[in-house]
């Protein structure tokens, strides 16, 4: 009879534990930026950049929402970059992006080992990660762009990475129109929302 109790005890424990597994499984796959986040209450200037940021992170999100092989490797042209490759470099400028957040100064990094779903979810996960940390920011100068030989203020990090972040985001979408997979059209990007399923 123990042994019958014992059984299901160690039954429910690993049923429990296989639940948790899904859940926790389940929470991974949720990634930022399906819709813009919640505007702050006032204005400040690492509010503004946040703003910016997500952005960004809603676009990057849609225009890498369910690409497929044929999406990845188009390029307009043989000296243009693949629709992976685009995604490479936001990535890579996702890094420079939180880097500023983080002070810390930027690194060399190779993206080969990487796959497209790694690249998305760790671009969308620094974005956010960055957005957080400017929003309560009230100083952006502690948040310059730091490169090994030379240190530049944060106004770069608007013209340039974040910037040249949403421009590409933007090719990506006319890329995978091109290829066939346009972007939803229950995206609505000047409210950051998607339109419910009917």
């Amino acid at each position: 009879m123990k042994q019958i109790y014992n059984l299901k005890i160690l039954l429910i424990v690993i049923i429990l534990l296989g639940s948790f597994n899904v859940n926790s499984q389940n929470n991974e796959t949720m990634l930022p930026y399906n819709e813009i986040p919640d505007h702050p209450e006032t204005y400040t200037a690492g509010a503004v950049v946040a703003r910016m940021i997500d952005g960004l992170g809603f676009r990057f999100y849609w225009a890498t929402e369910g690409l497929i092989d044929t999406d990845l490797a188009y390029q307009p042209s043989e000296d243009s970059r693949s629709t992976y490759q685009t995604i490479e470099h936001i990535y890579a400028l996702s890094n420079t992006i939180l880097n500023a957040a983080l002070r810390k100064e930027n690194q060399s990094f190779n993206t080969s080992d990487l796959d497209y779903k790694t690249l998305r979810s760790q671009t969308l996960i620094n974005l956010k990660t960055a957005a957080d940390i400017l929003r309560k920011t009230s100083d952006l100068t502690n948040h310059n762009l730091k490169f090994s030989n030379r240190e530049v203020p944060f106004w770069f990090n608007i013209n340039g990475p974040i910037s040249d972040a949403i421009w590409h985001s933007g090719q990506i979408a006319s890329f995978r129109r091109a290829s066939g997979n346009p972007i939803s059209n229950k995206v609505n990007h000047f409210t950051g929302t998607v339109k419910p399923k009917s």
